[in-house]
């Protein structure tokens, strides 16, 4: 019997920062970090600074479970960063968890990272050759022990010396003596926009977070720039000649939230045209459309309007269950995915079905899918992806299993097809796709494994 585990790319990390005196800079940033918290539910951290000192709290679990409002209340300052935390590169230990905060010979500094390094191994030797000393696993300190060394004059010019040994994908907010600063990989691969807020300015991986907090939208960080936050306002520096912007093709497709617009595109527009796009490519005749929630309800309704079909809750998520674990026996995995997704019989009964999904990664969630909806009483299952096939792992800061274990770097449609159960299955071109997203500016290196950084 092949085998496949689950379904989902995991989340990356989320990231934000906040420079206001006159305002409770800890509590917004809580605020902040909770509408991360799809980007990351394993750790999450706040480190404030009153310009002279830093203080931080951080812990595993989720955001309401790490802070209460007796420590938020303690964390006293006039900016602060946040982070919420999967990870992608480093075990899952506390030490791991983020933001770092060090001491060094010009101070203090903390650091938060959304990101993968694909250098980081190398840098690490050669830091520990050179005598540093790492309390973590993760490329993080990687990054933060490369700025201490390059600090000599500014923090300025020490960020742009490690940008240049800087290689892989990255967006990062720095507390540093009586700074706040962001900066994004020279592709743009991960996410990074400033907002307006009173008197200060905020960093944050996505403009949803603004609304959250009550900022107005500035615009996005750009690939290769750093933006300095401080008492005289906004300075931006272009840290690195900028390059082909690659940006993150699934933070449309499925990590961001539909209300998030990134590098001026809507996530929520992107995933409706993704929709209008697989009916184009695939109309197929049914009595009705229902997606796998959440990700892909949008581009299900896009279809379903292209085609002039209703849509149904066919498919219904538990939303209070917040954390995904890989059990330990295939009887505990399909468990798993029973208490997170449930068939609506009462849409479903005797009716022809195209399930829309935003992605396959290994196959197990999708074939108990498939599974479910028919014991509900759907006579066809037709199974539609708003991505194309992902054949080939991130090295971004996306955690995707080894390549042999994806199903689609074994199987191919048909057999896929096969292996979920489905009367059809039918994926989104890499063309629709970029028709969807209006933009070649995008990476789609899991899918054609042109990687656009080495």
């Amino acid at each position: 019997m092949f085998e496949f585990g689950e379904d989902k790319l995991k989340e990356e990390c989320g990231v934000f920062g906040l420079y206001a005196p006159t305002l409770d800079v800890a509590r917004l940033t809580y605020y902040g970090l909770y509408a991360l918290q799809h980007r990351g539910q394993e750790s999450a951290g706040i480190a404030v600074s009153d310009g002279r000192s830093i203080d931080v709290h951080k812990g595993k679990g989720l955001v309401s479970e790490v802070f209460s409002d007796r420590v938020v209340a303690c964390l006293k300052g006039k900016m602060a960063i946040g982070h919420v935390r999967y990870s992608p590169t480093g075990a899952s230990l506390l030490a791991n968890a983020q933001p770092l905060v060090v001491h060094y010979q010009k101070g203090m500094m903390a650091l938060a990272h959304n990101g993968s390094l694909t250098n980081a191994v190398t840098l690490r030797e050669e830091l520990g050759i050179n005598g540093a000393v790492f309390q973590t696993t993760i490329d993080s300190e990687v990054i933060i022990n490369l700025i201490t060394r390059n600090r000599q004059e500014s923090l300025e010019d020490a960020l742009l010396k490690t940008m240049m040994d800087l290689r892989g994908a990255y967006a990062l907010v720095i507390l540093a003596e009586d700074k706040l600063i962001g900066l994004r990989d020279p592709h743009g691969v991960r996410p990074l926009c400033i907002g307006r807020m009173g008197d200060g300015y905020c960093l944050a991986s996505e403009s949803c977070v603004l609304d959250t907090t009550g900022a107005e939208f500035v615009r996005d960080v750009e690939p290769g720039e750093i933006v300095v936050i401080d008492e005289e306002g906004l300075h931006s520096y272009q840290g690195f000649s900028k390059l082909e912007r690659t940006s993150c093709a699934f933070e449309y497709i499925h990590f961001a939230r539909p209300d998030s617009t990134i590098d001026q595109l809507s996530v929520s527009e992107s995933r409706r045209r993704m929709g209008i796009e697989l009916a184009r490519e695939y109309p197929i005749e049914a009595d009705l459309v229902i997606a796998v929630p959440d990700s892909a309800t949008t581009s299900a309704l896009g279809y379903a309007t292209a085609m002039g079909l209703p849509f149904g809750e066919g498919v219904i998520k538990n939303r209070y269950v917040h954390r995904s674990y890989i059990q330990p026996t295939q009887e505990m995995r399909e468990v798993d995915v029973r208490l997170k997704l449930n068939a609506n019989a009462s849409v479903l009964k005797d009716k022809r079905v195209i399930m829309i999904d935003d992605s396959i990664i290994q196959g197990t969630t999708s074939s108990k899918l498939v599974e479910m909806v028919r014991k509900a009483g759907a006579k066809e299952v037709h199974f539609l992806i708003s991505s194309p096939p992902v054949a080939y792992p991130c090295f971004y800061g996306i955690d995707t299993v080894k390549r042999e274990k994806l199903i689609a770097n074994q199987l191919d449609i048909e057999g896929i097809r096969e292996f979920v159960g489905a009367n059809s299955l039918h994926y989104i071109s890499e063309e629709g796709l970029l028709r969807a997203l209006g933009t070649d500016g995008v990476c789609l290196a899991c899918f054609n494994g042109v990687y656009p950084l080495p």
